[in-house]
């Protein structure tokens, strides 16, 4: 297993990630966009999500190779990102977010596939080389913090082009690894999507990922607001991500011992409690330090079972099509939403209300574990 250079794609393309969610939404706001543009070119990154995952696995699926159209697309994502260069309109960066995150959104389901296929059995060793993606998050997400500190926000674009430079350099390295080809039978496609296993998984992914709305996109800004300069925002950015290292390190113990259905439960019930705490209680420092130590579970856990049950639920030649899914309905669909309810309900509501409709969203997740889950999933 190319444990490294699986390793090494992980660490960049979340250390752009680390660059663009915690300070894309300041460097908008630095050229005078308010809240409710600010939510809309947000949704605009997060709703590429929804049809290019899709696409490519598709183009995928039907050519066989994988690793080509992650360099690709890592390829298109560096070009179509200098547009920012260019001009800073609304309309105009707007385009630009559109072409950027469509090829963007399209090379990290193909990338886990392909992680999930080089491990083989030993799934429960992808919480191991995920980990590497948090650790280029963090140390981007607090050197960035520091350097906005002193420069202007425009370091940011330049950052960021590098750090997708590297994805796409990184992505060369990395080899293909066909399938086995166990399941010649399987069956189609729409009666799995048929099955109310499947129906509930989807529907809670998208809740979950709608309740980090205000949190992806209105965090740094909350913060900011509140007289936390950059460096301490970066390095509460980082201490969630932190949190979630230890909780992929733990993982291959957790999840023979308590299965997929209660650690979904209790990241779901967390993330409720965490999005009223940052609420709610953004002026207690020692409260926002707790609330960030539960990204462990509000991502950390959420992401690693959702993960490993879409390669329960979609086996054979359709793991591509679920990791697209996964990333399209859960986290595209719900994270495109989230970005646009928080974007609005900061301007005509506020922040507290704000992240108290996202604590609900992530119960009515809670809930529908409770309910539809019951007895569907096997340790």
């Amino acid at each position: 297993m190319p444990y490294w250079r699986l390793s090494n794609f992980y660490f960049f393309y979340f250390a752009a990630l680390g660059a663009l969610i915690p300070y894309w939404g300041l460097y908008l706001k630095s050229l005078g966009f308010d809240a409710a543009q600010i939510g809309e070119l947000m949704a605009v990154l997060m709703a590429t999500k929804i049809v290019a995952p899709n696409l490519w696995s598709w183009l995928s699926d039907h050519t066989g190779k994988r690793m080509p159209i992650v360099r690709l697309a890592s390829l298109l994502t560096a070009l179509s990102f200098a547009g920012v260069f260019f001009a800073t309109s609304f309309w105009w960066l707007a385009l630009v977010m559109l072409v950027f995150s469509f090829f963007w959104n399209a090379s990290l389901p193909q990338l886990e596939v392909t992680t999930l296929t080089h491990l083989g059995d030993q799934t429960h060793r992808y919480s191991i080389i995920r980990m590497w993606g948090s650790i280029g998050f963090i140390l981007t997400v607090v050197t960035l913090g520091a350097l906005l500190d002193q420069y202007r926000p425009v370091l940011l674009p330049l950052v960021i082009l590098a750090l997708l430079v590297g994805i796409w350099l990184t992505s060369l390295r990395i080899p293909e690894q066909q399938a086995p080809l166990l399941h010649l039978d399987h069956e189609p496609l729409r009666k799995i999507l048929r099955r109310p296993a499947v129906l509930a998984f989807l529907a809670m992914c998208f809740l979950m990922a709608a309740s980090h709305g205000p949190y992806y996109t209105f965090y740094s800004i909350y913060l900011q607001s509140h007289d936390y300069s950059r460096s301490l925002i970066g390095q509460l950015w980082a201490l969630g991500v932190l949190a979630e290292i230890g909780v992929f390190l733990i993982m291959p113990y957790l999840l023979p011992r308590l299965g997929l259905r209660l650690l979904l439960l209790i990241s779901f019930a967390l993330a409720s409690l965490r999005w009223l705490l940052i609420g709610w209680f953004v002026d207690k420092s020692a409260v926002l330090i707790f609330a960030q130590l539960l990204h462990g579970a509000t991502f950390g856990s959420f992401h690693a079972v959702a993960i490993h049950m879409v390669n329960k639920l979609f086996t054979g030649n359709h793991r591509g099509r679920g990791q697209a899914l996964y990333s399209s309905v859960g986290l595209g669909a719900g994270g495109a939403i989230g970005s646009l309810y928080s974007g609005y309900l900061w301007v005509s509501t506020g922040p507290l209300v704000t992240f108290s409709i996202a604590a609900l969203l992530s119960a009515c997740a809670f809930i529908s574990a409770w309910f539809l889950l019951r007895g569907s999933l096997e340790r």
